[in-house]
């Protein structure tokens, strides 16, 4: 997801960011260089060196740090983020279901009564247009049992973990 536009608001002690039409807050104690009375922000642009995926901040002294969207949207919990991320963990799950099974692939697509490109679409990580029903679909064939558990929010704390972001061989977001 791109970033449109990142503003600083010292009032409410937040930036805040246009990403897909959506103002989103994203508080300074949520940083790793947390602005102080002697040391103040004195830019944040979004940073096209970071593909516009992520905005850069600089403090008084000199200082600087990048801010990741996926942290943005993490911290405002976005449903499309959140969905984006269930799936994305679900998929990887039915990547080692697989590997360890001993179904035949044709065997899997006559389960599921579905192509093998379709198949294939489901088994893709980077893939966010199949459905979470599809992918529950396909772990069922796989013999996978899977439980949904719901638990009460994390604290403001744990909120504000920093996601670390990297990218694969195929230029694909990893989450640690």
């Amino acid at each position: 997801m791109k970033i449109k536009k990142v503003f600083v608001n010292n009032r409410k002690r937040a930036f805040e960011l246009e990403i897909d039409g959506k103002l989103l807050m994203f508080p300074y104690a949520c940083l790793r260089l947390k602005p102080d009375t002697n040391n103040r922000i004195v830019d944040a642009k979004v940073d096209p060196e970071l593909g516009n995926e992520a905005f850069t901040y600089m403090l008084q002294d000199g200082s600087e740090d990048s801010i990741h969207a996926d942290q943005v949207l993490e911290y405002n919990k976005d449903p499309k983020y959140l969905r984006d991320m269930l799936l994305y963990k679900l998929t990887i799950e039915a990547q080692k279901w697989l590997k360890a099974s001993s179904l035949s692939h044709r065997e899997i697509f006559r389960r599921l009564g579905t192509s093998a490109s379709q198949f294939y679409r489901l088994l893709d990580q980077s893939n966010y247009k199949k459905s979470i029903d599809q992918m529950l679909s396909l772990l069922s064939v796989l013999s996978c049992d899977v439980d949904l558990v719901v638990k009460q929010d994390k604290s403001h704390k744990q909120q504000c973990r920093r996601v670390d972001v990297a990218r694969d061989q195929k230029n694909h977001l990893i989450h640690a």
